[in-house]
């Protein structure tokens, strides 16, 4: 069967086990997707024959497969190779945590990782994690869950697959941030906007967010401001060209000040705004903007 008869789009969630690939699932069935659980990579190019010939074809499918799927490190590779150039449109979206983050999921569910035989959960995120590089590096969305919550994990997924099948255009995820909260680990490219005034140290300022008039036309209005924006929009300009160019398909992209309230939510707007005004795909996410700002 050839690659122009095979339009449908097929994403493999795969990833590190308890990192949220159940979860993940959840939200691909809520926006529509075909979803198959734990499925031997074996048995992928047969489930793809199925989708495509059934009395009404699937155009969307996603396959979710983990270290449960006997075979799988042996097997699991090679057949999504095979469906890369198969269908119209294929992406893998890998889920990781830190080892810390696993460990105390694993010991809350009273689960045993599939890896860890008789041993300490830690010993099996430690082999999977060396078993798992090969997708890790070839994965299309790499999404770390080590600080988010389901309801976040499932707006970053909203923001990548939430659109028309047939679009294939570059998608942008921008997240603004607070350094005092974490950097946010899989994130492709971060822009530390510190060195702007801080509108925290404007009591009357200091309660509201970027995303409110007053704190806007104060971190625009700076001198300083301007030149970012201008020299920030050149490089993207030139970088989401060549990435569109190469293939690519995501970027995430992280602005951070120091509370994830003012300053980076303002530059995160403006910065998503122009990657639409580009012709690409742009969600914009505020991780850090309600935390109390007095944390």
């Amino acid at each position: 069967m050839s690659r122009r008869n095979r339009k449908i789009d097929v994403t493999v969630i795969t990833g590190l086990s308890g990192a949220g690939r159940s979860e993940a699932a959840k939200a691909f069935e809520d926006l529509g997707w075909f979803v198959v659980d734990n499925l031997p990579p074996a048995l992928m190019t047969t489930m793809l024959r199925l989708a495509l010939h059934s009395s009404e074809p699937i155009s969307q499918m996603a396959l979710v497969i983990d270290a449960r799927s006997g075979t799988f490190f042996d097997e699991a590779l090679e057949a999504m190779n095979k469906l890369r150039l198969d269908v119209s449109n294929f992406r893998m979206v890998f889920l990781e945590a830190d080892d810390e983050v696993l460990v105390r999921r694993f010991e809350a569910s009273r689960r045993k990782h599939p890896l860890a035989e008789e041993e300490r959960v830690i010993v099996g995120i430690q082999r999977e994690r060396v078993r798992m590089e090969p997708f890790h590096m070839a994965a299309d969305l790499i999404i770390d869950t080590s600080q988010l919550s389901v309801r976040a994990l499932r707006q970053r997924l909203r923001a990548s697959f939430d659109t028309d099948a047939e679009d294939e255009i570059l998608k942008a995820t921008i997240i603004s941030f607070g350094y005092k909260f974490g950097i946010p680990l899989d994130a492709d490219m971060v822009l530390d906007v510190r060195f702007l005034p801080n509108p925290h140290w404007i009591p009357e300022l200091r309660e509201f967010t970027g995303l409110d008039e007053n704190v806007r036309d104060y971190v625009l209005g700076q001198d300083a401001t301007s030149e970012f924006i201008k020299k920030s929009n050149d490089l993207f300009e030139t970088l989401l060209e060549g990435y569109s160019a190469e293939g690519r398909h995501y970027l995430t992209v992280a602005v951070g000040c120091t509370g994830g309230r003012h300053r980076s939510v303002v530059l995160a707007e403006v910065l998503g705004a122009h990657i639409e005004s580009l012709g690409y795909g742009a969600k914009v996410i505020h991780r850090d903007a309600e935390r109390d700002p007095g944390r």
